[in-house]
């Protein structure tokens, strides 16, 4: 038998799949362009029902979705929120039904197709990858305008691997994972979204395979290597016996990372490293026990709020708060503020019926108007610090028990840390005053702005601990946009020192901490936690086990003493 037919595409998502091709169908078409003569408030009237369709749709997403979906990963979908309240989509297609008499779905198709070319023409990748979220959201409202459901897996008897033109966030959240192998795309990278959650979900994909969709048959034979780009289509038996094997090997691997994933991350010179994970959900914190965390370095809680229709109460978050303590118990909690604003906006309804929007600028000091929302979630962290019980009363702790840590977003400036700190003793005092049982709590900032790290040494002098997000450090830190890496490197460098010299621990919570080729650099500089996806714990574990934390500070003094020529500036 000839060998199998070979392609080669990008390795979007690391493991091996062999098994049955399933062609994943395409979106159907909008269907009428012109609306009827004198129609168009109808027309708006349609459209704006159906993005309110699409807007419950990401929610549940979030919701359902909550025990997978990591810190990054929910961001994603938060931008789809707001991209449906965005004058650029939603209010470019309004205006076109009511000036060009189009249909609510033409007006849509051509509002999205403006924003996604948009996109595509910005430097930056992170903005690019944004593209495929443009198109998401207007596939939801397009299926909500035709009353239809979006793409999905048929009811199948055995898993399959699915080849499509394009996997979009949202269809990747929707995946039964039991039935599905891998994934092969012919557009999409290694950075797309829809590659981050396969990533996250564990699911071996490859991106950019020219002509997938009519060379691949369904039924077909398909291996896939997603490290490597690799795709053989109707391998003979030599060939697929090669790739199970390949496979097994990897499943070893993995599973070996598991038996160890329980015991502490100690470099091969005695120093102990805390490897803890982001959360954004209550749910989350299971998975990251399980992945052997050390506890939780980063809950995002505007995550949880995202997942809402409604604001939550403070009995509410205090229940919530208090679930996480305790399945992580007597590990440490670090509990970020509400961090929305900016790209990351929320629309929630308060008790009462009012619309509360959290928007402006992020920072730790609430929004204009919302100082109330900020307050209720202090008091819910205070009260959840002193303990919570099954019946959500709070009670005392016992020695021993959780350290519970409070995390200020954003902060630019030492105004900010004093208006946050003032609020955190407001809250106090106002449980004082109705006689609630409160926890002490350990008070921490994000370092996320270069004027925070240029400010840190005053900084630190106000707050227990820091932690540094190095997602907003490399996006706000002007530099060159090919060398955003190093340039972030140094600035974890004077943090890392000023907290060194101040006796204040400090943690990285964003990508870097997860990236082999950055721990030993991290470790080298003194970082304490690194904090990281659940399902990322093991492999960080594993990486910090190999590294030699003076070779790696020797490592990390040549890296940021040498010039760009002797250092490098790639990404090595």
């Amino acid at each position: 038998m000839s060998p199998g037919r070979r392609f080669t595409g990008q390795g979007a998502a690391p493991g091996i799949a062999i098994g049955p091709a399933y062609l994943w169908p395409r979106r159907g078409q909008a269907g009428r362009a012109v609306a009827a003569a004198g129609s168009c408030r109808g027309e708006v009237e349609r459209l704006s029902a159906a993005a309110a369709v699409a807007r419950e749709g990401i929610r549940e997403i979030v919701r359902r979705a909550g025990r997978t979906l990591t810190r990054a990963e929910a961001g994603i979908f938060e931008a789809q929120l707001l991209m449906l309240d965005d004058p650029n989509l939603v209010g470019r297609a309004e205006e076109a039904i009511r000036t060009g008499g189009l249909s609510a779905e033409e007006a849509l198709e051509r509002a999205g197709a403006e924003c996604a070319a948009v996109l595509r023409a910005v430097p930056d990748e992170s903005w690019r990858a944004r593209a495929s979220d443009v198109a998401d959201v207007v596939g939801r409202v397009l299926d909500a305008l035709a009353e239809r459901p979006g793409p999905s897996l048929p009811s199948l008897d055995h898993p399959v691997l699915v080849v499509a033109e394009e996997l979009l966030p949202s269809d990747i959240v929707a995946l039964d994972r039991e039935k599905v192998l891998g994934l092969v795309t012919q557009a999409g990278s290694p950075t797309s979204h829809a590659s981050v959650l396969a990533r996250s979900f564990g699911l071996p994909a490859v991106a950019g395979v020219p002509s997938a969709c009519e060379l691949i048959r369904e039924g077909d034979v398909v291996a896939a290597d997603g490290a490597s780009g690799e795709v053989v289509v109707g391998p003979d038996p030599v060939e697929a016996e090669d790739w199970r094997a390949r496979q097994a090997s990897r499943r070893e691997w993995r599973e070996g990372l598991r038996s160890r994933a329980h015991l502490p991350a100690i470099t091969t010179d005695g120093h102990r490293i805390r490897v803890a994970a982001n959360i954004g959900t209550p749910a989350e914190a299971e998975t990251a026990l399980a992945n052997g965390a050390d506890g939780i370095g980063l809950f995002r809680t505007e995550v949880f709020f995202m997942g809402q229709t409604s604001l939550p109460g403070e009995d509410e978050q205090c229940r919530v708060y208090g679930e996480v303590i305790r399945c992580l118990a007597p590990r440490p909690v670090v509990i970020r503020t509400l961090d929305a604003g900016g790209d990351k906006a929320l629309n929630l309804v308060a008790s009462g019926g009012r619309a509360v929007r959290l928007a402006g600028g992020r920072s730790s000091q609430p929004a204009s108007g919302h100082e109330d929302v900020f307050l209720a979630q202090l008091r819910a962290v205070l009260r959840a610090a002193a303990g919570v019980g099954e019946d959500g009363r709070a009670g005392v702790r016992r020695p021993g028990e959780t350290e519970v840590r409070v995390l200020f977003p954003m902060v630019a400036n030492l105004a900010d840390v004093v208006a946050a700190k003032a609020l955190l003793a407001r809250a106090a005092a106002e449980l004082d005053a109705r006689g609630v049982v409160r926890g002490e709590v350990k008070v921490g900032l994000m370092i996320e702005v270069p004027s925070a790290v240029a400010l840190i040494g005053l900084l630190l002098r106000e707050v227990d601990f820091v932690s540094l997000g190095t997602n907003d450090l490399a996006r706000l830190t002007p530099g060159p946009d090919e060398v955003p890496i190093p340039t972030v490197l140094r600035l974890v460098a004077a943090v890392a020192d000023a907290a060194r010299r101040a006796g204040k621990p400090v943690a990285v919570c964003g990508e870097l901490a997860a990236d082999p080729r950055a721990i030993p650099f991290l470790v080298g500089l003194g970082v304490g936690e690194l904090s990281v996806a659940p399902p990322l714990v093991p492999e960080v574990k594993e990486v910090v086990r190999t590294v030699s934390r003076r070779e790696a500070a020797s490592l990390a003094k040549r890296l940021l003493t040498a010039r760009p020529a002797e250092g490098g500036t790639g990404d090595g």
